[in-house]
């Protein structure tokens, strides 16, 4: 049996602790129902027990992590929220992830939980992910730490972070599938409504919600029209004329109001339609990287190694739910 513990803190996010625990609880009961050993034991700590008030003003009953501590542990799931801020700077709860960290099997983090583990030193050297919005936050206050802000959950060594929120469902399945199966943890996933893989399961959010996010509303009818016309001339040039603009008006203004180059914006979207076209259809990968505007297949190959990490070919294997292409 492994004994799971999530530490939770005053301002905890509910459904950080919530969504995962249901995930181990779901894959329980299933392994009881088919005969099976009980895989988890799951437990719930705080820095003093008791009652811990959630950002949603749920109360939650907790054990002291100091009883927690005593037992053998296998993974330590640190959630996030809003009180993970103050709960890093809290020396017994740091000290005490460090110590259990050492003995654990896994560790990981929801969300804004990524900030306890580094605040142990346990982010240092590693490749870490947590919620978007809070990802130039602990990059600044972590700077050992390599922060990426696309993937949903991510594993350096025995480490595993996870994105916003919701993103530790994603998390607890990829726990129970290296643990007991793909088998089970898609029977859980199945249970829950929930993919076991989401789809576009390599970025927390969208290219077109990144430009929506960071524009302050001056180019979004641009933004509308690009996602139409990914297949066009999408060069500085000719998304100046359409707004009537020099080009190098366009491009300081366009860097200003959404923080990043209109290259880097046009390559973004296209790769997010590339990306769904791999994972819902069967076209071959070069008339893939011709429909969203790379122009040839090496081209695309590179945009996809260099933002995910993955060629196209394996990243439909990986996401596909269409027949793969036979090229």
């Amino acid at each position: 049996m492994r004994r799971i513990v999530f530490v939770a803190f005053e301002a905890v996010q509910l459904l950080d602790i919530a969504g995962p625990l249901q995930v181990f609880a779901s894959a329980r009961e299933i392994a009881l129902r088919r005969g099976l050993p009980d895989p988890y034991a799951l437990a719930i700590g705080s820095p003093g027990g008791g009652t811990a008030i959630t950002s949603s003003g749920v109360a939650l009953l907790t054990e002291p992590l100091a009883a927690l501590g005593r037992k053998p542990l296998d993974t330590l799931i640190a959630a996030g929220g809003p009180g993970s801020r103050r709960a890093q700077h809290d020396p017994c709860l740091v000290r005490w992830i460090r110590r259990q960290a050492e003995r654990a099997r896994r560790v990981c983090s929801v969300c804004t939980g990524a900030f306890l583990l580094a605040a142990a030193g346990l982010l240092d050297g590693r490749r870490v992910t947590t919620h978007w919005q809070a990802a130039d936050e602990l990059r600044r206050g972590y700077p050992r730490a390599t922060v990426d802000p696309d993937p949903i959950f991510l594993r350096d060594g025995k480490v595993w972070t996870s994105a916003g929120v919701s993103a530790g469902i994603d998390l607890a399945l990829a726990l129970v599938e290296e643990d007991l199966g793909r088998g089970l943890a898609l029977a859980v996933a199945r249970h829950l409504v929930v993919f076991l893989k989401r789809p576009g399961g390599q970025s927390q959010f969208s290219a077109v919600l990144r430009s929506q996010t960071a524009d302050d509303g001056r180019f979004a009818a641009l933004h509308d029209w690009l996602t139409q016309h990914l297949g066009g001339d999408l060069r500085v040039e000719a998304l100046a004329a359409r707004l009537g603009m020099s080009p190098r008006n366009f491009a300081r203004l366009y860097r200003e109001r959404t923080g990043t180059t209109p290259a880097k914006a046009v390559e973004r979207l296209r790769l997010e339609a590339a990306r769904r076209a791999l994972e819902e259809g069967s076209a071959p990968i070069a008339s893939v990287a011709r429909a969203c505007g790379f122009g040839d297949e090496e081209r695309m190959r590179r945009a996809f190694l260099r933002l995910l990490g993955v060629p196209p070919r394996h990243y439909r294997q990986r996401f596909s739910r269409a027949e793969p292409d036979a090229a």
